[in-house]
């Protein structure tokens, strides 16, 4: 019955500080491991990749630019009549 009481006992304090950070001290650790297996993109990737986003980003704003203009002035003819 002892026993039973010590297996569902909560941990004192010191016990759960020194755990919390020996869980982060982990936690940086296996990062470090899967950092290594990560594939990196080449330079040219990169700017690829940017150019892309680039591009992107100039075309939507055009499209949002003509659904604004076409939106002012469907109101401005709503105001009007």
């Amino acid at each position: 019955m002892a026993n039973e009481e010590k297996k569902n006992a909560k941990p004192g304090f010191g016990t759960r500080f020194v755990n919390f950070f020996k869980g982060i001290g982990k936690f940086f650790k296996n990062m470090g491991h899967e950092m290594k297996n990560v594939t990196w993109p080449t330079k040219k990737d990169v700017l690829n990749y940017s150019v892309v986003v680039f591009v992107f980003m100039i075309v939507m704003g055009i499209i949002i630019g003509l659904i604004d203009l076409g939106a002012g002035a469907l109101v401005d003819l709503i105001v009007k009549l």
